[in-house]
Formats: C-alpha cells, structure tokens, sequence
C-alpha cells in the first residue's frame, strides 16, 4: 500500500504530530469501532485542530490506511521473520514455525484483524490483504525452490495454495467466537494440510 499521507511531515515537530494523531486514530478505532470513527472524534483525542489533522490526512480513511499499513507491515515482518529463520530446516519444522508465527501475529491485535477482514470497504480490505499474502508468500516461494527442486515449477503456486489457506483458517480462527478445535490442534491441522500439499511428512496421527 502506498502512502495515505496527504503531504510528508519534515519538521521533528510535524512528525511528531503526526505520529501523536496516528496514536489518537488507533485509540478512537479501538473505543468506538469503524463505523464511529471520525476525523473530528481524532483530532480532539490529539490535541490537534481539524485543520492540522486535514494537512495531512484528507478523510478517515487515509487514516485507517495507515493503521492498516502499520498492521500489516508487523504481520508480514513477523511471519516472514519466522520463515528466514528457519529456511533451512526440515519443512515440517519450517511448517510449523510459519504457522505458529502467523497465528501470533492474528492473534496480537484482533481489532484491526477485524476491521481489515470485515469491516473496511471492499478495495482497501483487498488492497490490505495482498499486502500481507504477498510477502510471506515471495519467501514461502523462495524457500520451495530451494529446498524442494521438484516443485521448482509450481512452487508459486504452491505457496499461494499455503498461504492463503494459513491465512483463512487462522483469521476464523481468531474472529470466531467458539472454534471448533484448540490452538494446538489448529497448528496440527495447518502442519498436516501444508505438508500434504507438499507431498512431505506433517504431524503423526
């Protein structure tokens, strides 16, 4: 996602106002949720002027971009962090470490996991998820070629199969209220499915 400032702040003192209002953003988000989150409702929690607020953020949801963009720049960090860490274990290792670390980075800040997932419009809910499935699927692919040369030809695909089905189980995971399984099971069941996919052994019965 690119930029949804409206103009750079390059003054320490502008940074840190906008900083300030990035922080006011994440607080109203959380109190009031999307549906009641105003520009207006920041500013006063900032301590900043609307004015001041529109010379850098045209709309709530240049500000809500950010948030999100924040969000997912952590996920990716996070899972694509446990993936290189372990890219030269054995793929039920790395399956495992990749599952668990993006379970992690689902589970650290549900708020915005629900705002990305269910509650931004279409276009920016998109534009947010690719963000994420795109990088940790590059590395995921990365690592396929190199440890896995008989999937070389179809490893993007591969990953993309992976990733996306991580991704969907974890996020219903989360959001659900009563999951049908544990945590651990959930892991279990993602190591299994990866490495069925892979054609490697997963998790015994």
């Amino acid at each position: 996602m690119t930029s949804s400032l409206r103009r750079e702040p390059r003054q320490a003192r502008s940074r840190a106002m906008v900083e300030r209002i990035v922080d006011a953003a994440r607080a109203v988000l959380a109190a009031e949720g999307y549906d009641a989150f105003s520009t207006n409702r920041v500013a006063a929690a900032a301590g900043v002027s609307p004015g001041s607020l529109y010379q850098y953020f045209p709309d709530k949801t240049a500000l809500v971009d950010v948030l999100a963009r924040q969000w997912v720049d952590r996920m990716s960090d996070d899972v694509a962090g446990a993936l290189l860490a372990h890219v030269d274990a054995e793929a039920p290792d790395l399956l495992r470490s990749a599952a668990t670390a993006l379970l992690d980075a689902v589970e650290r800040d549900p708020l915005m996991l629900r705002i990305v997932w269910l509650e931004l419009p279409g276009a920016r809910n998109v534009a947010a998820r690719d963000a994420l499935e795109r990088r940790v699927r590059d590395v995921l692919t990365t690592y396929l070629r190199l440890r896995h040369p008989a999937t070389a030809e179809r490893a993007d695909r591969l990953a993309w199969v992976l990733v996306l089905t991580a991704q969907q189980l974890t996020v219903r995971f989360v959001l659900d209220p009563d999951p049908p399984l544990t945590r651990e099971q959930l892991v279990d069941e993602l190591v299994a499915v990866s490495a069925g996919v892979l054609g490697v052994p997963g998790v015994p019965d």
